[in-house]
């Protein structure tokens, strides 16, 4: 039986390979008869006005992290784990208890029993504030990069992870404060969208969550009008 080679390409949108009269990327989903597709697998003219648009379409329109008012909660829960750790190290527990309980314990017992109350104490406190530090470094390596075409979105200490998404995929957004926000200036945008991978994406307690939101609304409907999508509810 002969050997048919199969003619392949490059998807214009993830590079993969795929077969060269495909008309849908079976690895990304996304569709290669579009105007959009075509103008990518042509190319643009040096210096043309797609370059200079495009470029102007890179700008950075918002930028940000989250606020480290977004530990507030888990600040007063450490706050209150560090109060009991404080108890442990400076109040004589052991005195009490044989007080209380009449157990007649010597002095070397009551010293011991002291002495592991002691380190109890110091290991609850060092485990509250490493939990906390983790936190707040997890927290502030969070970094949100807003253009007219893509938002972007890197976390991670040790593996730093980058993702992005299409302006155009976002259906809708959402802004939420409470009281306690509206006092501190932070908010949280949630944006609904196509993408499988962050069908919900939500910036956590950012300062200027208006601003945000006002920008993400007007990029999202530019971004449909220039890839010319349809939303159909």
């Amino acid at each position: 039986m002969p050997v048919v080679e199969l003619q392949t390409k490059q998807c214009p949108f993830c590079a993969e390979t795929i077969q060269a009269r495909a008309i849908k990327c079976r690895f990304c989903g996304e569709f290669l008869n579009t105007d959009r597709a075509k103008a990518l697998q042509a190319g643009p003219a040096p210096d043309s006005q797609s370059d200079k648009d495009e470029e102007r379409a890179d700008n950075i329109l918002f930028a940000a992290r989250p606020s480290l008012f977004a530990m507030l909660g888990a600040a007063i829960k450490g706050s209150l784990f560090l109060g009991i750790a404080t108890f442990l190290i400076v109040y004589p527990l052991e005195n009490l208890l044989d007080n209380l309980l009449d157990l007649e314990l010597s002095d070397n017992q009551l010293l011991v029993i002291g002495k592991y109350r002691v380190i109890a104490g110091i290991a609850l406190a060092g485990l509250v504030v490493s939990m906390l530090l983790i936190k707040i470094v997890r927290l502030k390596m969070i970094y949100y990069e807003v253009t007219p075409n893509r938002v972007e979105y890197s976390r991670g200490i040790l593996d730093r992870k980058v993702d992005n998404l299409d302006m155009f995929r976002v259906i809708d957004l959402r802004m939420r404060r409470s009281l306690l926000d509206c006092i501190l200036g932070i908010g949280t945008i949630v944006l609904l969208t196509t993408d499988k991978t962050d069908p919900e994406f939500v910036f956590q307690k950012i300062r200027h969550s208006r601003q945000l939101y006002d920008i993400i609304k007007k990029a999202s409907l530019d971004a449909d009008q220039r890839n010319r999508v349809i939303h159909l509810e």
